[in-house]
């Protein structure tokens, strides 16, 4: 048996050596062969030389270090790919995945379970993000095309048939917990509290949490632009009856009744900005289509340590 263990970083040099040593600390008492691959999105802290300094001791430990940072999405996706064991564990490097977590994750993949995810039941994070998150990810699984899994965040453990599936999936910019709901394996789920960040600074704003969540949007669900179709029609029908509406008003009181310029002013800017975000809605489609279309590779290594 053979585990691999993936944990993507980018500027993580306070949390990097106790990281890797708590995954050698808990495969000493698994005993089994393990990997343990860092996908670096090109680090400028010393995480980098901190790596290099580890692998150069310790043959598990494989190094892939990008070119540029390749963000959030990609990277960990890419790190998942070039994993080689017969079950593969992704995992945060900043501790918010408890290290506990990798004995629990093997136990459940033993049992015959292809897909076993972390669940959130409660975190340390601020409250309002993760209630605001909460409700995104049901907001999500109601407009979704099919089943998405609630506060979980892709950290869990997937046999090597989910692995070559994936492979197999020509997608340069993956919504990932869309992705492995698509493929069609049972998805499992350990539940478990999150802990604060152990060292260092998120990574996460409000522009990467965005773009996660439009993603899922348009990758799995075409109600928006349903619903885009619906809002125009509506939007149609009050114009036309409140134009009715001033008419007949106009017509019956001729010489008491001023229309004036406020309602023109409130309708033309009310409609131009429901306009501009359906627009937008349909700008981020666009570009899931553009960068498909580019065909352009997921990630650009720069430097490999320790694969053969």
């Amino acid at each position: 048996m053979k585990i691999s263990i993936v944990t993507p970083t980018f500027n993580e040099v306070s949390n990097i050596e106790k990281l890797y040593s708590e995954i050698k600390n808990q495969f000493t008492k698994i005993e089994c062969e393990y990997e343990h691959i860092v996908i670096d999105n090109s680090s400028n802290d010393g995480t980098i030389e901190k790596l290099r300094q580890l692998a150069s001791s310790d043959k598990n430990l494989k190094v892939i270090i990008n070119t540029k940072n390749f963000g959030h999405i990609k990277s960990p996706f890419h790190g998942l790919l070039q994993s080689s064991g017969d079950a593969t564990i992704l995992m945060a490097s900043d501790f918010q995945d408890p290290i506990d977590m990798i004995p629990k994750y093997i136990e459940e993949w033993k049992k015959g379970k292809k897909i076993v995810l972390g669940e959130k039941i409660k975190s340390e994070e601020n409250v309002m993000k993760f209630f605001f998150r909460k409700m995104f990810y049901k907001f999500l699984n109601y407009i979704s095309d099919l089943k998405l899994t609630i506060n979980t965040t892709g950290s869990g453990i997937f046999d090597r048939s989910v692995i070559e599936k994936l492979k197999k999936v020509q997608d340069p910019y993956p919504y990932f917990r869309g992705l492995i709901s698509e493929i069609g394996y049972e998805i499992s789920t350990i539940k478990f509290h999150q802990p604060i960040r152990l060292s260092g600074k998120t990574k996460n704003n409000f522009f990467t949490l965005y773009d996660i969540g439009m993603l899922g949007i348009v990758k799995h669900s075409r109600k928006p632009l349903r619903f885009m179709i619906l809002i125009g029609f509506i939007l149609g029908l009050i114009s036309l009856a409140a134009g009715l509406f001033y008419l007949i008003y106009k017509l019956l009181f001729w010489n008491s009744f001023s229309l004036g310029i406020a309602p023109v002013v409130v309708g033309i800017f009310f409609v131009s900005s429901v306009q501009i975000i359906l627009l937008g809605l349909v700008g981020e489609y666009i570009g899931v289509i553009l960068i498909h279309a580019r065909n352009m590779p997921m990630v650009i290594e720069k430097e490999r340590i320790n694969f053969k």
